[in-house]
């Protein structure tokens, strides 16, 4: 087994023990920031959101999704820690992204999008929510990557939409800030998204649940988050 192997396996293994739905390596050449350090791949896992919880926030957040958002982010910034520590102690640059914070409020942007590794990992395809979506989770998930020159081999890239001719989540969405565009790689967010229309209505309306920083009505109204409410049902 080669090192890198063995680090592939290493890492596997603390996902695995950390929960983590869904995992893989994405090739980020050209990508990450120079000043985010040399860093031209990615390790990018989901964890899942509770199905019953997420249902119910189709007319907007509520304690029991804040506190589950709370939560699991701090499983996925844990979990990214470990995994950028174990990297490091092979040898090679780590960089853990935080799981939910605005290092830019002016363009609602954190340092990374955890979409873009998402992705170029192969775990899924961006909706029309502006969010990522997976076949085994739909959107009912919560992202985490760890930035590093380790060199991993990076798995396929996931380059096309599932979403076909379903528009749920814009004809859910209360703000009108969506905008139908079915994605593809390099799509603007902006094409998908008025980032502003977004956070206005979120801080009008739901203060009282994180500073207005989340709602998740579009994200409940997913049709592939429901199908995994039926299994979880079944």
């Amino acid at each position: 087994m080669s090192r890198d192997q063995a680090l592939r396996k290493q890492l596997q293994a603390i996902l695995e023990q950390g929960g983590a739905a869904l995992w893989g390596v994405a090739g980020l050449n050209g990508l990450v920031p120079a000043e985010l350090g040399p860093h031209d791949r990615a390790l990018s896992f989901a964890l899942a959101m509770d199905p019953a919880i997420m249902a119910s926030i189709a007319q907007g957040p509520n304690q029991p999704y804040c506190d589950l958002y709370d939560q699991v982010n701090q499983r996925i910034n844990a979990l990214s820690g470990e995994l950028a520590e174990a990297i490091a102690s092979a040898g090679h640059q780590a960089r853990a992204v935080p799981a939910s914070i605005r290092s830019d409020p002016v363009n609602i942007r954190g340092d990374f999008p955890h979409k873009t590794a998402a992705t170029r990992a192969g775990l899924g395809w961006i909706g029309k929510h502006c969010q990522l979506v997976t076949r085994e989770l739909g959107p009912w998930l919560r992202l985490g990557t760890v930035l590093t020159d380790a060199p991993l081999t990076p798995d396929a890239p996931l380059e096309k939409s599932f979403c076909g001719k379903c528009m749920a989540c814009v004809e859910a969405c209360p703000a009108g800030a969506l905008r139908g565009a079915q994605w593809t790689p390099g799509l603007a967010r902006e094409d998908i998204l008025a980032p502003a229309v977004c956070d206005a209505y979120k801080k009008e309306h739901f203060m009282a649940f994180h500073q207005g920083h989340n709602c998740g009505i579009c994200t409940s109204a997913c049709p592939w988050g429901h199908k995994l409410l039926r299994r979880a049902s079944a």
